[in-house]
């Protein structure tokens, strides 16, 4: 079994700066590519950036120059530091994982989300 455990959101003034952690744990062999995503309320989950096992970064043209992930391969761990954080940027934050299993299954996990609230 593997798990994503998420940690760090909060409540955050407009223009304020905050960062996410994700760390996997588990029957892991190998873990590629991480991401985080997001889900407003109302609205449908949407891709944040996604980091490779290379540390490549893609980011969505909303957080560009404001967000960046990063990774620790030997924690298994994605970061995202989130700055000049708007009210748009509430949500909640999920963390997504593919990778192989010990068992040399891919796996695919998602965390449990954790909500950034961005407000005066």
């Amino acid at each position: 079994q593997v798990q994503l455990v998420e940690s760090g959101g909060g409540l955050v003034q407009p223009g304020g700066s905050l960062g996410l952690s994700c760390a996997a744990s588990g029957s892991i062999l190998s873990i590629g590519t991480m991401a985080w995503h997001r889900q407003a309320p109302g609205k449908e989950r949407e891709l944040v950036a996604r980091i490779d096992s290379g540390g490549s970064p893609n980011y969505a043209d909303s957080v560009k120059g404001r967000f960046t992930i990063s990774r620790d391969n030997v924690q298994n761990t994605v970061y995202l530091q989130m700055n000049s954080l708007k009210p748009g940027d509430t949500a909640v934050y999920y963390c997504h994982a593919w990778g192989l299993g010990t068992n040399y299954r891919p796996l695919e996990v998602w965390g449990q989300g954790t909500l950034v609230t961005v407000s005066s």
